[in-house]
């Protein structure tokens, strides 16, 4: 299964902690995986809160979609909705198999069911078909997460292709539209969805400018779509990560040459770890955030975000 999985003290999320030390501050070595990229193949794994996350049925009986559910925030998310009492649908690539098998394994071992899907959201028969499958294997839908993305690092304007622009934007935020459009047939009153940005909305690495433009649209668009959806009792948010290590680092977003500092520039001097990000889906997706619309959580480590 690859590395060992990132140590530390107590990482759990209910222990009063130091944030510097709560997580190791890791030092990857030089390393690349062809996309998507395997959890299991990474160095450090990542920590997803396998060992850590405790739920207290905040989302007792809810059924969620997720998409990039396999690995990094995706994955931990699915396990923290799972902890929490919902039934859970993970989308993915097909090569992302075993990790998602994995994951889903820990969603049973909750208690929660889990429903593999996977498939390619640039394949629009998959992901138009996509949210009325995972209804109907779970018998409904409460909660979508557009978690999915592509990032790939190019080193200048004149490397960026046409093609991966128009990828990176179809699975980052076209697909966002085509979901969420799709959910609206399926989320009651009190339904939730839940947008994945990033930091690189605000701070663009010049490295990610097809990426960073995504992040900033998919902002725009939380933002929009909560206005429009808040009198029918749905509620869109997103959470805005900086660098978490997850699977997409090691694919070809990040130079390889870079990871061994990945993150030491956060005012915490860390990286993130994916299970520092599933409390706030955890929040956006449940009562507590009954007042709480077109909001873009940032969990990025202290960088400074509007």
């Amino acid at each position: 299964m690859g590395g060992a999985m990132s140590e530390n003290t107590n990482p759990d999320q209910t222990t009063v902690q130091n944030p510097v030390e709560q997580h190791e501050s890791i030092s990857p070595p030089e390393q690349h995986q062809e996309p998507p990229g395997l959890d299991s193949e990474m160095t450090p794994r990542a920590d997803h809160g396998e060992s850590t996350y405790t739920g207290a049925n905040r989302l007792s009986g809810r059924r969620a979609l997720i998409t990039g559910a396999d690995s990094g925030i995706g994955a931990a998310v699915a396990i923290a909705f799972a902890r929490e009492g919902a039934d859970v649908a993970l989308a993915y690539l097909p090569a992302e198999q075993s990790d998602a098998e994995r994951i889903a394994g820990l969603v049973e071992d909750a208690g929660r069911k889990a429903v593999l899907l996977p498939g390619d959201l640039l394949d629009r028969s998959y992901r138009d078909g996509l949210v009325d499958q995972a209804a109907g294997e779970l018998g409904g839908l409460d909660i979508l997460v557009n978690n999915a993305g592509k990032q790939v690092a190019v080193a200048s304007l004149e490397e960026l292709t046409d093609e991966q622009v128009e990828q990176t934007f179809h699975v980052n935020i076209i697909a966002m539209y085509a979901l969420s459009r799709a959910a609206l047939k399926h989320l009651p009153a009190g339904g939730s969805i839940i947008n994945t940005t990033s930091i690189q909305a605000y701070e663009p690495s010049p490295t990610l400018l097809d990426y960073a433009a995504t992040k900033a649209a998919i902002n725009s668009f939380s933002k929009g779509l909560g206005q429009q959806l808040a009198e029918r009792g749905i509620r869109v948010n997103a959470v805005a990560p900086g660098p978490i290590w997850t699977p997409l680092q090691v694919s070809g977003g990040q130079p390889k040459e870079a990871l061994p500092q990945f993150g030491k520039s956060t005012p915490l001097g860390r990286a993130g770890q994916p299970a520092e990000l599933a409390p706030a889906y955890v929040f956006l997706a449940s009562a507590e955030s009954s007042y709480v619309i077109g909001e873009t959580l940032n969990v990025n480590g202290g960088m400074p975000a509007p």
